[in-house]
């Protein structure tokens, strides 16, 4: 462990946030993914916007946009952050659909959990939206797919998780 880290690791057990300090302002931005999968006759519902609880992408999109901004409510050591731009967006196949997250800011910390916040909670919403027509659904392979700024640069995934793969 650096430095950096180990200075900021509580003693005596506990739990603490990193200390932000000498982190530097900087453009940030993270991706995410995840997948619902259901029922063919579900993603045609969606697709035709005809589920009975409304319109099942818009609602997503949008739960998605606000757990990106209360991210730091929820997760005890993430800093509040000023996010700039958050986009939520769908892909509709056959038997699923992939939820993908981008979150920009310019800040001190990345935005990598709310970049996972805001897929996790879309694919929520898409299963609370359907589940009275589809017991069947499952979501699977949330994950960060790539970070960029701050002082580790940038990272991107090299290979999909199994269950995007």
């Amino acid at each position: 462990m650096d430095d950096f880290h180990q200075l900021r690791r509580p003693s005596g057990g506990g739990a603490f946030p990193r200390d932000l300090g000498p982190s530097e302002i900087t453009a940030r931005r993270a991706l995410a993914r995840g997948r619902v999968n259901m029922m063919a006759s579900t993603t045609s519902s969606i697709a035709a916007n005809s589920m009975n609880k409304g319109d099942v992408l818009a609602t997503a999109r949008i739960a998605g946009i606000q757990a990106a901004k209360q991210a730091a409510m929820l997760l005890p050591m993430a800093h509040p952050v000023l996010v700039g731009n958050v986009h939520v967006n769908f892909t509709i196949a056959d038997t699923h659909i992939d939820v993908e997250a981008s979150v920009d800011t310019v800040d001190r910390t990345g935005v990598e959990m709310e970049a996972l916040m805001a897929v996790s909670v879309a694919a929520l919403t898409i299963y609370d939206m359907c589940k009275s027509n589809d017991r069947t659904m499952t979501i699977e392979g949330v994950a960060l797919w790539e970070k960029s700024g701050g002082r580790s640069g940038t990272w991107r995934r090299e290979e999909p998780p199994d269950a995007l793969g």
